[in-house]
């Protein structure tokens, strides 16, 4: 891992907390939407009338969007169709990592109950042989942000507290 570069971000995983979910259901192909903002509330001082105050209020997520090739069998669809056709919606949280070139995860977003706001499915053209896409639209509450490297960092600053408090002279 080098730590100089930004990483890229063509090598990833996505992985519900779904059951059944067969092996096309990790599958994809673009992930966007992870998205914090802080919505803020305008507070007027007394006497103050060169600005505005800007208070917050509470944290916002945008929509998760997930594009994949359209597969023959999908525990992931099914989820989906039948929240969207018989209104049986099962929120359920998804992991989503962003891998370096051994497969082993740089930073993990944890998506908390997800479920299902749209499915889409790419057009059909007999001019042009392209693959059928699926776009998936998720809401979720929130996602929690994992970074590995600095949760090592903060276990060997723990280490070494525990060791040194541990030593005496």
């Amino acid at each position: 891992m080098d730590l100089q570069y930004p990483q890229t971000g063509f090598h990833f995983s996505v992985v519900f907390e779904l059951f059944p979910q067969l092996p096309n259901d990790i599958r994809f192909q673009e992930v966007s939407g992870l998205t914090a903002s802080v919505e803020l509330e305008p507070l007027k001082e007394g006497g103050e009338n060169r600005f505005t105050h800007q208070l917050p209020v509470r944290t916002s997520y945008n929509e998760l969007v997930l594009k994949r090739g359209k597969f023959l069998g999908s525990g992931i669809l099914y989820w989906c169709n039948n929240a969207i056709e018989n209104f049986e919606f099962k929120p359920t949280n998804i992991l989503i990592s962003l891998l370096d070139e051994n497969h082993l995860p740089l930073y993990n977003w944890y998506v908390i109950n997800a479920i299902p706001k749209r499915l889409e499915v790419s057009g059909f053209s007999a001019d042009r042989s392209e693959i059928v896409v699926e776009t998936l639209a998720l809401n979720y509450q929130y996602f929690k942000y994992y970074d590995p490297a600095i949760a090592a960092m903060g276990l060997a600053g723990q280490l070494a507290g525990a060791i040194s408090g541990s030593i005496s002279f």
